[in-house]
């Protein structure tokens, strides 16, 4: 019997398997240095002990796409380690607030499969969830991502195409953010003056500054996330393959776009859910990413008056400034689009 692992190939998968990942893992204040380092995310909350304190939280949390980078990473070996490309999100929903110290565990469901018309690769979904120590559950969420045939004579289990939900419902927000004391909300501490009630449906903010992707950066976030990946860290798998070189992961993307969009969203401190969201294109070393956002939709959330949630869109784009918000050329995506990715974000009122 092997003791190694290849990963699991399409036809590995059947609907309705439960895989319980390996391996836990503690986040230390180490891993935040370490992720300000790579991304240079600058909110406040969860820059400074501090400020954290003074407005309702025991600590700085770690950082919410520190905690999905995390999670993601434990799934990868087992269901996207012969990925050609992670394809999309949904219903991803973050349910209580992780710290440093608390330690970290992950489990997929397989909800959907189809295979390609091609007959050499087929896309999975899966709904993955991050646990605490507790048994509490930090996060949920769906991704789809296309994964290699071993056989391309193979044919899947069973083929079904999940029918998933366009948004989270924003009465199922807010569970991972304290009750906030907003007398302890200093703003010109945060960045920038703008509350809940200052922003309109149908802005949209360029986020104006950029940064260029270096290949030491990604591959050490990978490592980071322990995402085993291959296109992401293996040259020499990569070069001889149609794209012939490392792909970035696209949660990398993700984080950077994100702390892009501190300029302009400086109080927007935490990411409650993901409605939606796209790779449109892949990103590689020496591209230079740049984002923009648009409020798409604005929400209450029961019980609460501290704070109130934006549905954002969240464009971030390679090599191509984004003054004039690019996104679609007729039903495609324009030149330069990398990410496409829609979710509800919570700011003080």
């Amino acid at each position: 019997m092997a003791k190694t692992s290849s990963g699991r190939f399409f036809e590995d998968f059947r609907i309705g398997d439960v895989i319980r990942h390996a391996v836990p893992r503690t986040v230390t204040t180490g891993d935040v240095a370490l992720y300000t380092a790579l991304y240079g995310s600058r909110f406040a909350v969860q820059s400074s002990e501090a400020f954290a304190r003074a407005v309702g939280y025991p600590q700085s949390p770690i950082d919410d796409l520190l905690v999905f980078h995390i999670v993601f990473g434990k799934t990868v070996p087992d269901i996207s380690l012969n990925a050609v490309a992670n394809l999309g999100y949904a219903e991803g929903r973050f349910l209580a607030t992780v710290y440093p110290g608390d330690t970290l565990t992950a489990t997929s469901e397989v909800i959907g499969l189809k295979e390609n018309s091609s007959r050499r690769t087929g896309v999975v979904y899966v709904r993955s969830t991050g646990w605490r120590q507790d048994g509490t559950r930090v996060l949920d969420y769906v991704r789809w991502v296309m994964v290699n045939k071993r056989d391309e004579a193979a044919k899947p289990h069973a083929e079904l195409v999940p029918e998933l939900a366009p948004t989270v419902d924003p009465a199922d927000l807010g569970a991972a953010c304290p009750p906030l004391h907003l007398a302890g909300w200093d703003f010109g501490l945060s960045g920038a003056p703008h509350r809940f009630d200052d922003f309109e449906v149908g802005e949209r903010i360029d986020h104006v500054d950029g940064m260029t992707v270096e290949d030491a950066e990604h591959q050490l976030s990978t490592r980071l996330f322990q995402n085993t990946a291959k296109v992401h860290f293996n040259h020499f798998v990569q070069v001889r393959t149609r794209i012939g070189r490392r792909l970035i992961y696209g949660g990398h993307v993700i984080s950077l776009a994100r702390a892009l969009s501190y300029n302009g969203l400086a109080n927007v401190f935490h990411i409650a859910g993901i409605n939606s969201g796209a790779h449109v294109a892949p990103l590689f070393a020496g591209d230079t990413v740049f984002a923009w956002s648009e409020v798409l939709a604005k929400a209450d959330l029961p019980g609460r008056d501290d704070v109130g949630a934006l549905r954002l869109r969240l464009v971030a784009t390679k090599d191509r400034t984004c003054e004039e918000h690019p996104l679609r050329a007729g039903h495609d995506y324009e030149p330069g689009v990398i990410l496409d990715l829609d979710y509800w974000a919570l700011i003080p009122r």
